[in-house]
């Protein structure tokens, strides 16, 4: 039996309020109202620095014991260093989030667009250093990684190949670990507002359903996250695809207004 992971990606979105979270909310209660609807989340913001301890036993502590985060790896490390001489940043960040304790899904080592194939040994130098008990998955978001020999890489270390829904890229990337990640991202900036779906992705999920069916035998987990971008409204539509996948859905609505008399 595979075990779903499904959500958004980040949570910290003021347009939500009213239409998922409760009007007025406080930001700081963001995370734990999320948790009320789905089981994961991807945090964006560890792309930007590794966070202080304090801020990820917050997550840990505000999560019902079945919630999982699954985390960028920071950008000093894949876009800045791109992954050379970056063993103490690697190894700072791992040691951060290993406070979430089981909670730690999966730690997202996402490609800049620049890092291609003749980048190879960067990437190889990296992963054989990385802990074989931690989950790893690795975007990349050049074409010319894309060739049977990467995927035999990926699978001798039992890396995940992250299947993005991403602008100029192929949608469908091999099996290479015995966990799947699918980012459905959209196109940045499409969208102003994000508080409502503005378009019918329904056969791309269709598409994914399809795919996700195909490998489900082979892996013991998924994880998938929504993006704002894909179709306006991230949460309802992470609700579609679970309902498409016979999934159990938390039902959320924009609070009533009370009776004025």
């Amino acid at each position: 039996m595979v075990v779903w992971y499904l959500g958004t990606m980040g949570f910290s979105y003021r347009d939500w309020q009213g239409v998922f979270y409760p009007t007025g909310i406080k930001t700081r209660d963001y995370l734990q109202e999320y948790s009320k609807v789905f089981n994961a989340i991807e945090i964006d913001s560890t792309f930007y620095g590794t966070p202080k301890p304090e801020i990820v036993q917050r997550w840990a502590v505000n999560t019902p014991d079945n919630f999982v985060f699954c985390l960028k790896m920071p950008r000093v490390i894949t876009h800045e260093l791109e992954l050379v001489n970056s063993s103490y940043y690697v190894q700072e960040f791992i040691d951060r989030v290993l406070l979430l304790g089981e909670k730690l899904g999966v730690i997202l080592i996402q490609l800049p667009p620049k890092f291609t194939l003749s980048m190879m040994s960067n990437l190889t130098s990296l992963i054989q250093d990385l802990p074989v008990d931690i989950r790893f998955g690795v975007e990349f978001r050049h074409r010319s990684w894309y060739t049977s020999k990467i995927a035999e890489i990926l699978e001798q270390y039992n890396l995940c190949w992250v299947a993005t829904e991403y602008k100029r890229l192929p949608k469908e990337v091999p099996l290479t670990a015995d966990f799947y990640y699918v980012r459905f991202i959209g196109h940045h900036g499409r969208f102003e507002q994000h508080h409502r779906v503005r378009i019918d992705v329904s056969e791309k999920l269709k598409w994914w359903q399809t795919r996700i069916a195909d490998i489900a035998p082979h892996i013991t987990t998924f994880y998938g996250y929504f993006n704002n971008d894909y179709s306006g409204f991230a949460p309802a539509t992470c609700n579609q695809f679970k309902s498409m996948l016979s999934l159990q859905t938390v039902k959320f609505e924009p609070p009533k207004q009370e009776r004025l008399f």
